[in-house]
Order: structure tokens, then sequence, then C-alpha cells
């Protein structure tokens, strides 16, 4: 087994089109690492969405293998069983996990889902989901005292990125940034580890914020002194990533990755308003303004769907015999989801163009379906259009969020790159991988072969 350093920069979110394309010039230190080795586009999961592209990322297994789907995921049949995803959710063994049994050490920081923290032979930092400071979120948990002697307050993430108070926000997502990145040199210089991981949330926090001042194609888009914003704390990531890497021995391979991209929002479809109006759910009372939609609101005996929001949109069929108060038979389940992904394929913008909307079933996208999945996964407006859970619209068009101000929306493509910390000969653009490829080559990197079960494939870098 070789026992190489290998380094993970994880930017949640960050997009390729802007990495190797818009502003590789103003990027000095991730040019430099396209310059000396590979880069490619790199396909998320399905949803491309933080907590299962990052957990399948780590562990080359599709969300339905791995039993997550969201943030969020049904704990049960229960119509009000929703359960917030975390460390305990996930079962299958991570790169460190797999690296921890060869003797090797492991710094992990922020790497979604990691929060409560498990073991790990190294030290860990949780990720975004971690409540705040006053629970335990180091491993060891004497970690946490010796972090916070060094860079202060550690930040998980910002208190909240949708907000129209935009140049408080700009501030405390660049504050907790540096201060991530501090914790992060301070951690290679002073503890052991042959694999490194970190995973830095506030690109993603940056596009929803700010995306809408950037792009002029954005039907929010207006002059604003913050057109720049996301340009300027990307060079503020580039220039913390070439601090770390000065910190690192040359013979290290570094990694670069993003869970997924991003694109501009277009708009928000009424998930529920429509099922609503196609007579598939039927509420006790109409609401006379917009509220989330919740199971004591639903005449459950008279609806047969509902949805939930978010960036994609999550429709779980209320099947007799498997719902408390099931409707829809088990006889005529595939045929009364087929006949939903046909009207869902047919849907029209609010313009009455095409919506271009993407629906599959759990079981034809994943290897395995484990836990509770929806029942359809939809992609409203192949992803310009986010999912709008809640009800008392009167209409099934928004043009922003209904959960706050938000100018992006996730994209199925992230970044990959991967290089040595010195210069060599490179600059070569790969065909587009997939994100589960990324833990099979970190394997590699150290002379392991892939866990049975793993999908990705060993990336020639």
């Amino acid at each position: 087994m070789k026992k190489n350093k290998v380094m993970v920069i994880g930017l949640d979110c960050a997009e390729p089109s802007l990495v190797f394309d818009k502003w590789r010039n103003e990027l000095p230190n991730l040019r430099k690492l396209m310059e000396s080795g590979v880069h490619a586009r790199m396909r998320s999961c399905d949803p491309p969405i933080t907590v299962p592209a990052w957990a399948s990322m780590m562990t080359g297994k599709d969300p339905g293998q791995l039993g997550i789907y969201g943030f969020r995921n049904r704990g049960s049949h229960r119509y009000s069983d929703i359960r917030i995803v975390d460390s305990t959710a996930l079962e299958e063994p991570t790169v460190w996990d797999l690296l921890g049994k060869h003797g090797l050490q492991s710094i992990v920081m922020g790497v979604p889902p990691s929060y409560p923290p498990k073991p790990v032979r190294g030290h860990l930092i949780s990720c975004f989901l971690t409540p705040d400071r006053s629970v335990p979120y180091t491993w060891p948990k004497s970690l946490a005292r010796e972090l916070e002697e060094q860079v202060g307050e550690y930040r998980f993430d910002v208190a909240r990125f949708r907000t129209d108070r935009v140049d408080e926000l700009l501030e405390d997502i660049r504050q907790m940034t540096r201060i991530r990145f501090a914790a992060a040199r301070w951690l290679i210089q002073n503890k052991p580890w042959n694999f490194f991981v970190m995973v830095e949330i506030g690109v993603d926090r940056m596009h929803h914020a700010f995306w809408h001042f950037m792009d002029e194609r954005h039907v929010l888009h207006r002059p604003s002194p913050h057109k720049d914003a996301i340009f300027d704390y990307y060079r503020l990531v580039d220039g913390e990533i070439g601090e770390l890497l000065s910190l690192v021995p040359p013979e290290t391979r570094v990694f670069v990755v993003s869970d997924h991209g991003a694109k501009r929002m277009d708009g928000g479809f009424c998930i529920n308003e429509w099922l609503i109006r196609e007579g598939y759910l039927r509420l006790k009372k109409i609401p006379e303004k917009p509220v989330p939609l919740t199971p004591d609101m639903v005449d459950w005996e008279h609806t047969k769907a509902w949805g939930y929001g978010g960036y994609y949109g999550r429709l779980c069929i209320n099947v007799k015999g498997r719902e408390p108060q099931g409707t829809v038979p088990k006889s005529e389940y595939e045929s009364f989801r087929n006949r939903l992904i046909r009207q869902l394929k047919e849907l029209v913008d609010d313009q009455g163009r095409p919506l271009n909307t993407k629906v599959f079933k759990p079981s034809k996208r994943y290897r395995r379906v484990r836990n509770i999945p929806p029942d359809l996964f939809i992609y409203f407006g192949d992803l310009y259009w986010r999912s709008v859970g809640s009800v008392g619209h009167g209409k099934l068009h928004l043009r922003e969020n209904d959960t706050g101000p938000d100018g992006a929306n996730h994209d199925y493509d992230g970044i990959f790159i991967s290089a040595p910390n010195h210069p060599a000969p490179g600059g070569k653009r790969l065909p587009r991988i997939h994100l589960m490829d990324v833990a099979p080559t970190i394997l590699h990197q150290f002379g392991i072969p892939p866990l049975k079960g793993m999908q990705g494939k060993v990336i020639p870098l």
C-alpha cells in the first residue's frame, strides 16, 4: 500500500462554466492546478443536492444505495414523519473509514452529513448541519477546544442566506470562509494526516444570494453594487486555496471538487397548487394566503398525491395499505404514476411555453432503493425552476422562492480538478466524469481497490 498524501478541497456548488471558462485567468491557483493536471465537468447524483451528493461522492454509491434522497427523508409512511438527514443515516463506509482500516490518518472538515461526529482514525469537524457550537462537533471531542484556541469561534454556516440584508450576509460569508480556511491551515500543520478533505459551504450560499445580481438573463436582475460579489468571492477562495497549498508537500495529490453546479432560477412551480387543480390533492380549507402545507390541512381520504418544495420536486402517492389513509389501490399504482409523469412533462411556464420538465422513478435511476424515496423525482424546467411546496398562492408559477430570496438553482454538473502540488505537464480537459468516480480514484492513490458496490471508475489522472 502506498502512503501518499491526498488533499480534497470541496467547494459546495462551484460552477464549472465560471471556474473553467469565464474566470479561469482570474483564479491563478485553480488555473495552476488545471495546467498541472486534469479537469472535467463532473455529473452530480440524482438529485443534485448537497447532502446526498457529498455522501455519494465519498462512498462511491448512489443515493438509492445510501437511502438518502435530500436534506429530508421520509422516516416512515406516516404523513408527518419527515426527518432531517444526519450522519446516523449514512451507513455505508466513507473513503476515510476505508483508509482508517488500512492504518491511514484522516482530517475531515465539514463534509455533509457528518453531524453528529462519528469516530474516525484522525480528526473530524462536523458539517453545516451542526446546530451550533454548544453540541459536540468534533472527533475527538477535545479537538473543538484546541481548534477554537487557534481560530476563535468556528463557523459551520451563515445564520440565514435567504435574506434581503445582503451587505451583512456578504461579510458574514466571507468571514466564515476565512475562519474555515484558517482552521484547515492549523489542522494540516498540527495534526497527522494522509488524507485531508474539507467542504466550504460559502460558494453555495453566494450563488443563492447573489446570482441574480450577476446574471443579466435572470428574471430578477437589476443594476446592483453586488454585481461582482460572486466573482470577488471566487477570488477570495482561490487565494485561500493558494495559502493552503503553500503548506502542503509537493508530492501531495490535490483534488478540487464540487457536489453540483448552479444556474439561474427562472421561478418556482407550485407543485401542490397543481395537484389541487388536477383533483389529486384536497385540502380541508383553501388558505387565504401562502402557507406551508402541513399534514393536518389535508383531506387524506380524498387525496391521491402530495408534494414537497425544494430545488427539485418530490411527489408522494397516497397508496392504499401503505399510507395511513391511502386512496390509490396498489393495483392502480403504476398506471397512476405513469399518468402523473405524462402530465408533469406536459407542463408549461407562465408564458405558455413548454417547461421541459424531467421526471423519473427511483427504481429506474438507482442500483438499489433503500428507505423511503418519493414516488417521483421532478426537475421542473430542467432545474431552471424550483419546486414550491406551499399552498394558498392561487397560481402555479412564482417569480421568487417561497422560503426567501434566492437567485440560483442547482445544476447537474460540478467541477473536478486534480493535480500534483507542484508544476507539471498537464492541462488536459477530460470528458465528463461522475461524482461517484471520486471515491475509487482517491483509494487508488493509496493502492487500495474500490469497495464492492462502489459504482465509480478510477479517473485517469
